[in-house]
């Protein structure tokens, strides 16, 4: 986050709450023509006249009802303020807002205020609201932190962030002294980087009695939080009057998406005035149902009215702002698809229609959005499993209001009755070696002294801590050693950190940072309509590397920066414009983080047979615990970890290039999901004598009995008699000129 400390001097009233105080006196804040102008305490300009129209529906909000209970709170002793409502009654605008209002009155003295979002769209949208009702610039006295985009200045008061960016702020500043509130929102999302913060800014108010901690959650998690606070003072958002209808359909038998799609046209068809949210359970599902709208919508009368269809998700970015936009007429109906994402996070007032699938498809990349995760074997599954009761709730709340709406659940009531009463804590469904890696950078030597709501599994903490002292992060102690503190300051997976810190010694640092940005980046591959899946698909060959799809990566981020980010080109060759736009901004990151810390950056050399090799060194010193061999050649792959069989994906070059080559016998893989397919992805073809040379002999002794560890272990029997070969003869020859020289003095 950019800046620290209070910002300069502020305009503005010197008693707390002024600036509202002033709007509640005044019954009809029209235009404020009728005196002298307002001034906007925050940057000293006259309130401009969508302020007081934004005014009057903030005014209207459920939350509103609330504000002098929490602020009395908030400038009472207790540390503590937990606020509990449904979704959609203003919680995540207002509450903000209200903490800046208190930091202004105590001018700053204490600092400033952040508010956490378990997702950074959520951040960036809220950020933007936030701005536009406050009538203040965004990036300047508001702004927003997220992964790779940071809008803040020395200016921000307000600062929106993903909890993940805040979890990374106090491996600095473990107090976090910039903050005099800080905001933990949608707290019942339970995300790894959100438990963790709850545990420890718990310990922080011990130490800096000024600051404040408001907890932003939904009602089902009160008593827990409340129990788990110590009992702080609780502010009871009311929900809205008026609850939704109800109606439930049986599971249909052709699928969630067509009965989705199916109800969509029926609404529009009746002509029921009222927008549309629909709950699938993953991307894919989100796409399709769009896409079959969209084409359904063209075959339907004008007279209807224009009906437009807007996905929610991560990758949406920016364009989830077409959310908030006025509409073009007012017969237009808005159709937004979603997933969990939606449960809880964006407001949308205007929704009077809700249909439901009932079900989620658990697969997150990142420390916040999680995989169901095994420890034992190491491995992440994609999980199709029905929702909890607290998130049907909050889904039918969206269409509660004045009139009531609709939420329509295709299942059954029977089938409502057996779901579990409360989504699964991440953290119990995550690898825990990125957090365990941050904890031991706060100097928290044992995760018994981090507090959680959810205490971690005993195995997962222990798998975590083995991951991270075979990456040699951790000293004989336990603590981070000079490896581990270096993979620390990477905003990336241990694996991936170690193979870049490595890069530095094989001379290959310029391929291997480019290889971990497109990594970190969304797939970069997208999808291919039919009748141009054949014509793309023979472009996309000239970019794969015989070497592998580590390679063929690098290979595309390369071709895409000598065409100097050409969106022509990506579609010729069926790759995403954006996600490799977001490549190139981790890319400088990671840069930006090794010229910081001082790591030597080699010049580029990619395609020279040394390179292959060095970038093939790096890969295996951080995913040597991520090696396949291939049982059978015939595509049976392996884990050496464990026992478990899988294939190469679909994607993958060496299935995709002409003619068919032969399958490598060991591969290196960058993921294995547990799913329908059991596929690696991401894999490139290693030597199983560098494997022997770079990975800890440890490691290889503790690899569970198979033909792939006797393999190794005799290989590395060998590089060991070779080793002490010139040892022994050396010791020969020196004994020899020993025998020598006693016969020469006798």
């Amino acid at each position: 986050m950019a800046g620290s400390g209070a910002p300069g001097p502020l305009p503005g009233p010197s008693g707390p709450g002024s600036a509202l105080e002033e709007e509640e006196e005044d019954e009809d804040p029209s235009l404020g023509c009728d005196g002298d102008l307002e001034v906007n305490p925050y940057d000293g300009l006259p309130f401009s006249s969508r302020y007081y129209e934004l005014l009057r529906q903030r005014r209207e909000l459920p939350v509103w009802t609330t504000k002098y209970s929490f602020m009395e709170h908030l400038e009472g002793n207790s540390g503590i303020v937990i606020v509990s409502g449904p979704p959609g009654t203003g919680k995540s605008t207002q509450i903000p807002q209200w903490c800046a209002e208190y930091a202004l009155s105590m001018r700053f003295s204490h600092g400033l205020v952040a508010c956490t979002q378990p997702h950074s769209l959520a951040a960036l949208s809220l950020s933007l609201r936030v701005a536009d009702e406050m009538d203040l610039n965004l990036g300047h006295e508001v702004g927003y932190c997220v992964p790779h985009e940071d809008c803040c200045t020395a200016d921000t008061i307000l600062r929106f962030c993903s909890d993940e960016m805040l979890l990374r702020e106090m491996t600095s500043d473990p107090l976090l002294r910039q903050y005099g509130v800080v905001v933990l929102d949608e707290v019942q999302e339970r995300t790894v980087p959100t438990d963790a913060l709850l545990g420890l800014l718990k310990d922080v108010l011990h130490q800096r009695p000024a600051l404040r901690l408001v907890v932003v959650t939904s009602p089902a998690l009160e008593p827990r939080l409340r129990a788990f606070c110590g009992d702080p003072p609780v502010v009871r958002v009311p929900g809205h009057s008026a609850l939704p209808q109800l109606l439930y359909r049986e599971p249909p038998a052709h699928g969630s998406v067509a009965a989705a799609c199916q109800a969509v046209l029926d609404i529009h068809r009746r002509q029921e005035p009222g927008h549309v949210l629909v709950f699938l359970a993953s991307e894919q599902e989100i796409s399709e149902c769009c896409s079959t709208i969209q084409t359904e919508a063209m075959a339907l009368s004008p007279a209807l009215g224009p009906l437009l269809v807007l996905p929610l998700h991560p990758g949406v970015g920016r364009a989830v702002q077409r959310l908030y936009e006025t509409p073009e007429e007012t017969r237009e109906r808005r159709v937004i698809v979603t997933h969990w994402l939606g449960d809880s996070s964006f407001s949308l007032g205007t929704v009077r229609f809700i249909i439901d699938s009932g079900l989620e498809l658990r697969s997150y990349p990142t420390l916040s959005l999680l995989q169901v995760y095994n420890p034992r074997i190491r491995a992440e599954s994609q999980v199709l499993r029905p929702i909890s009761r607290s998130q049907a709730e909050s889904r039918m709340q969206r269409a509660a209001g004045s009139p009531p709406g609709t939420c329509l659940r295709l299942y059954s009531e029977a089938f409502e009755q057996r779901l579990p009463p409360s989504p699964a804590p991440h953290v119990s469904e995550t690898s825990l070696s990125r957090l365990v890696l941050l904890l031991k950078r706060l100097d928290i030597a044992d995760m018994g002294q981090c507090d959680f709501l959810d205490r971690p599994a005993p195995e997962s903490l222990m798998q975590a801590l083995e991951d991270l002292d075979y990456l040699a992060a951790l000293d004989d102690d336990g603590n981070l050693s000079e490896v581990g503190i270096i993979m620390s300051e990477f905003p990336l997976d241990p694996q991936l950190a170690k193979a870049l810190i490595a890069s530095c010694e094989f001379d290959c640092v310029e391929e291997m940072v480019s290889l971990a940005a497109m990594l970190t980046a969304s797939p970069c591959f997208v999808p291919l309509s039919t009748h141009l899946e054949e014509a793309v698909a023979l472009r996309r060959r000239v970019l794969l590397h015989p070497n592998g799809d580590h390679f063929t990566l690098i290979n595309i981020f390369n071709a895409f920066q000598q065409h100097a980010g050409d969106e022509g080109w990506c579609r010729k060759h069926g790759v995403c414009a954006e996600a490799l736009r977001l490549a190139g901004t981790v890319r400088a990151e990671l840069l930006e983080v090794m010229r910081r810390i001082e790591l030597p950056v080699s010049p580029p050399a990619f395609g020279s047979d040394a390179n292959t090799l060095n970038i093939q060194r790096a890969l295996i010193s951080g995913y040597f615990l991520k090696v396949a061999r291939d049982i059978d050649g015939s595509g049976n792959y392996v884990m050496l970890t464990h026992k478990h069989v899988a294939h190469l994906a679909p994607a993958c070059g060496y299935l995709l290039r002409p003619p068919p080559r032969r399958l490598p016998p060991w591969v290196l893989y960058h993921e294995f999901t547990i799913s329908q397919d059991n596929c690696l992805r991401v894999v490139s073809e290693i030597q199983p004598q560098m494997l022997v040379e770079l990975a800890p002999q440890y490691y290889l002794s503790n690899l569970p009995p198979s033909e792939g560890r006797d393999l190794l272990m005799e290989l590395r029997e060998k590089v060991v008699a070779a080793e002490e070969a010139p040892a022994e003869l050396a010791e020969a020859a020196g004994h020899e000129h020993a025998q020598g020289d006693v016969c020469v003095l006798q």
